[in-house]
């Protein structure tokens, strides 16, 4: 009977994947403000934004970081994020994050594959089970913006129970997840981020530079 019910799941899921229904890219801009011209960011942001009669959501969730090694390598095999919202009752959420596409370098954005599952509190226990381990955590707390698809996001990072941020600066996120092939939506968030400087540059970030400094 489970293996009755399974096989059209899985059909439905691949026609899904096949249809590009599925939002399973994420096109990303980052920046960061500092603490004494954040509110000017958002005073802009309630202007550009659909959500300017009810202002801005805020969020604080807590976040870890889990990859799973091999003996004698360095780099993970893979690495999953596990995110809890802390001021809502809600799902848990585990997200897969590729690398970035390497593809056009006039791209606007940063385009990489992404996957959210919501899922049950035992997740962290499972993944440990199959041999992930923590990295890190932290926490993240701040403001959230919609402009159409388009989600914005304003947020301080904290030390997991630390009442004081690790910088004086806010980090700043404009993004979309969409499905494969619409890349158009890129060019929708370059001219958006335009209407935020100066006050804010929001670019793509090559985190393989970091990566690679001493």
């Amino acid at each position: 009977m489970a293996t009755s019910t399974l096989t059209p799941a899985v059909d439905l899921l691949h026609q899904a994947l096949q249809s590009n229904i599925i939002p399973n890219q994420e096109f990303l801009l980052q920046g960061s403000i500092l603490d004494s011209a954040a509110e000017h960011l958002l005073h802009r942001l309630r202007g550009l934004c659909d959500n300017v009669d009810t202002g801005p959501e805020t969020f604080s969730d807590y976040e870890m970081c889990l990859s799973l090694k091999v003996p004698n390598e360095k780099a993970p095999v893979m690495t999953l994020r596990v995110r809890k919202a802390q001021d809502v009752d809600a799902p848990y959420q585990l997200r897969y994050i590729g690398q970035p596409e390497l593809g056009d370098r006039t791209r606007p954005t940063l385009v990489r594959s992404s996957l959210d599952i919501a899922c049950s509190p035992h997740v962290v226990d499972f993944l440990t089970e199959m041999g992930f381990r923590v990295d890190f955590e932290y926490i993240t707390k701040g403001y959230m913006f919609r402009k159409g698809r388009m989600k914005v996001t304003v947020s301080k990072i904290f030390k997991v129970n630390s009442a004081e941020p690790i910088s004086q600066s806010y980090l700043v996120e404009l993004s979309v997840l969409a499905p494969t092939g619409q890349d158009a939506i890129a060019e929708d968030m370059r001219i958006f981020a335009e209407q935020l400087k100066p006050l804010v540059q929001l670019e793509k970030i090559d985190y393989k530079r970091f990566a690679q400094m001493p």
